[in-house]
């Protein structure tokens, strides 16, 4: 008893000390669950990949070097902030609205002079606020709202697609000039979902991933030649049409962007698309423009031969839709990006000329980049100086050291451009150009063990993947991640590899969709091929 009182008199103060020392604790547990919560909610609107990302593109390949990292991103940053004091705008109609206007210097010179927007911009846009999440803290907010603008006005042909343009006519935002589709701004928004999905993922409101599947899915079906796989001009050109349904755009040929809907959506056919794309600039270039690398506005595909070749003056908006002109200013920017991002260098030789001609023309100085050429080199006109020409070359510069200093020239040459003084199309396409001249463009569906983690996780919450299959895969991909993380590659293929075969198991089938097990496939096969290399 005496010693049981000793104890009890010792333990009494350290009782009332832990007695403190939990309600102080339970205090800050309280405090700091609360902060929790609330980071969760807030995590909804924080993007997983900010600006700037600094991806490192194909090996080989070039940046400047005569500017910092962080004074690229600088720029980078002002050029987003310029852009988006003059042509973000909201909805005057509906505040959960935005539109990206093109029209600030008499873009529409015809029928309606109110246009206020065309598709083209609104992906552009899209694409833009998603890349920029991170230094732009309303960058979601904004993407949403162009992303309810989008859906607000469905092609009629394709609602899944986006009408291509729209006015202000009596106080209301109607479709204009034919309520149906182009391809590029259908491209570009898809494109624009899948980052989307990657940045603030797709359990909010606006389930990215999916809608990236439907555009995705529309494209195919209502924008891709059905038999020989080429991309046409939109979805009224129809398949069977020897005008409009035989023509197809270079500017269009955003090689990457079908990459990553073949990543995404598994569909074996998007490999025919990105094969014919390909035939198609090797061919033009071989017949067409050996001693430049140029590309045209259109291409016609020869109803006897079945191969492409410029299109006639006037087929559809010019008398030099035969000619490197205002669409195709936009290709070396569109082609060489998947050289960049994937690597793929079946263009390599077009660019790598389309390079040489253009130094050599403008004796390598950018202020005398013009505005237009035939396909042989000879200028269209004497004007230059516009960045819709010269922001593009910038980014095609970056596939060789050899351009190092043109490339130097390049980057100062078009940033130092004022925003307010240029265009709409020459300011959108500048900013693109300059976010992947300065390392922070990357891809949402590259293969790496996070992607095939998010891709599982999505099948399964969806119900895609479900039974003792969901168990199977995701320790197949923990043990794999466990490997490499280690360093122990082969280990990690081996893991990879009885991924692929849980997925096959004959009697799994009923667990597992058809399209979700084309994905997984895909990516897993993918990121093993990255693994061997």
């Amino acid at each position: 008893m005496v010693v049981g009182k000793r104890v009890t008199g010792k333990a009494r103060h350290a009782i009332s000390f832990l007695i403190m020392l939990f309600l102080v604790f339970s205090s800050f547990t309280n405090l700091t669950f609360a902060k929790s919560s609330n980071k969760v909610d807030i995590g909804k609107d924080t993007p997983k990949r900010p600006f700037p990302q600094h991806v490192t593109y194909t090996e080989g390949t070039i940046k400047p070097n005569h500017v910092s990292q962080d004074e690229m991103d600088a720029t980078v940053a002002r050029l987003y902030d310029e852009w988006k004091e003059r042509y973000l705008r909201q909805n005057p109609y509906d505040k959960d609205q935005y539109y990206v206007f093109y029209n600030h210097n008499g873009e529409s010179t015809n029928d309606p002079r109110e246009a206020i927007t065309v598709s083209e911009a609104h992906g552009y846009g899209m694409m833009i606020t998603a890349l920029m999440a991170g230094h732009d803290p309303k960058a979601k907010n904004y993407y949403d709202g162009l992303y309810r603008y989008f859906r607000a006005h469905p092609s009629e042909i394709n609602p899944q697609l986006m009408a291509w343009q729209q006015a202000i006519i009596n106080d209301e935002i109607v479709d204009v000039n034919g309520i149906d589709s182009a391809l590029d701004g259908d491209m570009d928004i898809a494109y624009s979902l899948l980052l989307a999905d990657k940045q603030w993922g797709s359990d909010g409101e606006i389930n990215y991933l999916k809608q990236a599947k439907l555009v995705i899915d529309a494209i195919m079906e209502s924008e891709v030649h059905q038999t020989d796989y080429y991309l046409k001009l939109a979805d009224w050109a129809a398949d069977d049409s020897k005008t409009y349904g035989i023509a197809t755009r270079p500017s269009d040929f955003m090689l990457q962007h079908l990459q990553a809907y073949k990543m995404i959506s598994g569909d074996e056919r998007w490999n025919k698309v990105i094969d014919k794309t390909y035939s198609i600039i090797n061919d033009v270039f071989a017949e067409y423009s050996p001693n430049t690398g140029l590309l045209p506005d259109f291409l016609l595909k020869d109803l006897d031969t079945g191969k492409f070749k410029p299109a006639h003056a006037w087929f559809l908006e010019s008398s030099r839709d035969g000619d490197y002109y205002w669409n195709s200013s936009r290709v070396p920017w569109r082609i060489t990006t998947d050289y960049l991002v994937t690597g793929d260098d079946r263009a390599i030789a077009q660019l790598s000329k389309l390079n040489s001609w253009i130094r050599g023309t403008t004796a390598d100085n950018p202020v005398n980049i013009k505005r237009g050429y035939k396909l042989d080199g000879t200028q269209l006109s004497n004007n230059a100086g516009d960045a819709a020409f010269s922001a593009p070359f910038t980014v095609s510069a970056m596939i060789d050291e050899a351009n190092q200093q043109w490339l130097n020239d390049l980057w100062d040459y078009n940033v130092g451009k004022e925003t307010a003084k240029g265009a709409y199309f020459a300011n959108n396409i500048r900013l693109l150009s300059m976010i992947i001249v300065s390392g922070n463009w990357w891809s949402p569906t590259a293969p790496s063990l996070d992607h095939m983690n998010n891709l599982l996780e999505t099948y399964i919450t969806n119900g895609e993947v479900n039974g003792p299959l969901t168990n199977q895969l995701t320790n197949s991909l923990k043990q794999a991640e466990h490997q490499y993380v280690n360093g122990q590659q082969k280990q990690a293929i081996k893991a990879m590899e009885d991924f692929i075969k849980h997925i096959n198991n004959q009697g799994l089938q009923k667990h597992i969709t058809i399209d979700s097990k084309r994905v997984l496939i895909l990516n897993a096969e993918a990121l093993i091929q990255l693994w061997t290399d």
